[in-house]
């Protein structure tokens, strides 16, 4: 199983792709949009740049690791040779399905569909296909070429043969596959998004402000990073996603998302992608209100 595919190129899917293909795989990285492409090539460049100039590696593997990518605008074509596909587009339901809908009549009927959902449910992601004993959770971790953790999530009819498969892939990666069942946020957003909310809730009641807050958890609780700002980093628009399919897979208030938080998306206002959420992330703030790096 060398030949993976890609299916989109955003933040998660050109660092999965990255990874990938700098463990030797051939990746045929796709996405509507040659620009798109463009961008994540980019920053998948810029990445291995970062990781060169710290010697974790060589110019020359950073060299064969592009070489190892293709891209392509047109699923068929891009779907020619893999034998592994990873859906990594937006955290949209309804597109979701459309693209298994799709991969489940192109792809050949041994290929194993993996999605890096990290919220929505694989039992209605393979419901759509004809082969739901072949699709599986492979919740990746941002930045994903740092990142150690994959959440493997089974879905109700994922076979014994795709699970362990999946981990060794995970494995071959250097990174650790752990385990979870098929529920509204798995296990990892579950219990991060509640925290996330609940943080914004104590901005919102005006208990403290957005750097108190972030310092409090980071100096007490020893968190790399405040809840805020790793909201922002996630992207506003993603918790809200995540918290609207907690809230409506549980039917619990507690996963209701903070006024604040639907007002800041319905602004625009989506963290770093934006270049505003919690904080200001624009070229003439300090860079103390800038996001992690990669390389952090």
């Amino acid at each position: 199983m060398k030949n993976i595919a890609v299916i989109g190129s955003g933040t998660m899917g050109n660092g999965i792709a990255h990874t990938f293909a700098q463990y030797g795989y051939k990746v045929q990285l796709i996405d509507i949009s040659q620009n798109a492409l463009d961008k994540g090539i980019q920053t998948i460049t810029n990445n291995l740049q970062r990781l060169v100039a710290k010697e974790k590696i060589s110019s020359q593997q950073s060299l064969e690791t592009l070489a190892n990518i293709t891209t392509h605008t047109e699923l068929k074509k891009g779907l020619k040779y893999a034998n592994f596909v990873i859906e990594a587009a937006t955290e949209n339901l309804e597109l979701k399905l459309s693209i298994f809908k799709e991969l489940d009549k192109i792809c050949p009927e041994g290929t194993i569909l993996a999605t890096n959902t990290s919220s929505i449910s694989i039992t209605q992601i393979a419901a759509v296909t004809n082969r739901p004993e072949l699709v599986i959770g492979m919740h990746f971790m941002n930045p994903v070429p740092v990142m150690p953790l994959v959440e493997i999530i089974k879905g109700y009819s994922t076979s014994r043969t795709v699970i362990d498969t999946v981990v060794t892939l995970t494995k071959q990666l250097e990174k650790t596959p752990v385990l979870a069942n098929d529920y509204p946020g798995f296990v990892a957003n579950r219990i991060l998004m509640p925290m996330l909310n609940e943080a914004i809730e104590t901005l919102y009641n005006g208990v403290a402000g957005v750097k108190e807050i972030d310092a409090i958890m980071k100096l007490g609780m020893a968190h790399p990073m405040g809840p805020l700002q790793l909201a922002d980093f996630i992207g506003l628009d993603v918790c809200l996603s995540i918290l609207e399919v907690l809230y409506n897979g549980f039917k619990n208030p507690k996963y209701a998302p903070c006024p604040l938080l639907v007002n800041m998306v319905q602004a625009g206002k989506l963290g770093v992608k934006s270049g505003e959420g919690f904080y200001d992330y624009s070229l003439s703030k300090k860079a103390e209100n800038v996001a992690p790096s990669f390389d952090n």
